[in-house]
């Protein structure tokens, strides 16, 4: 939950079934009362027609609380941590690096390394799109070692090199939502 259209559709929701709640970070929703098995399957019904779904299993809890921080870090901040993007996210939710890793990599079949260059190159496609940055600045903002850096990384991702992907006329870019899934 971490776009403004999930928190409008989960509120509505909540909001239909007369439930009090506190919109917490990182798509956690606190309601206020108990809730009836009925308006349970209700808000499931309602979340799923949205596209949604009603997450109560800790680990997948977990598992979209990383996609939502690294989400948040990379598309929704002006300025990439300083720290190191496995140090800023085990602060961030309190957990032990090395557990969360290896959870992510069991879940999704993929690391929260490859997770992170998937977003990073999505955001630079979208930075490129706009063509408010040359690709030395968008190298900086996006924390690069080197504008050859971002641009084998972009080209093991997309096949195109960021040139070659600014002259088309098809610029193709997934939602936040596709990414990585």
């Amino acid at each position: 939950m971490i776009s403004n259209r999930c928190k409008l559709a989960v509120k509505e929701e909540l909001t239909k079934l007369g439930l009090h709640f506190v919109v917490a970070d990182l798509g956690e929703v606190e309601i206020m009362e108990e809730i009836t098995t009925e308006q349970l399957r209700l808000l499931q019904l309602g979340l799923n027609s949205s596209g949604l779904e009603l997450m109560d299993d800790k680990k997948a809890i977990l598992i979209e609380k990383i996609k939502n921080v690294i989400t948040e870090m990379i598309h929704h901040t002006d300025e990439l941590p300083k720290v190191n993007f496995s140090d800023y996210i085990s602060e961030k939710l309190d957990y032990d690096y090395t557990y969360l890793s290896n959870l992510f990599t069991e879940v999704k079949g993929i690391n929260i390394r490859q997770f992170i260059i998937v977003h990073k190159i999505e955001r630079v496609k979208e930075l490129l799109f706009y063509e408010e940055l040359n690709l030395t600045e968008i190298s900086f903002k996006m924390h690069y070692s080197s504008v050859a850096h971002l641009s084998n990384q972009f080209k093991k991702v997309t096949g195109l090199t960021p040139s070659a992907y600014k002259k088309l006329k098809d610029k193709s870019r997934n939602t936040i939502e596709e990414i990585g899934k």
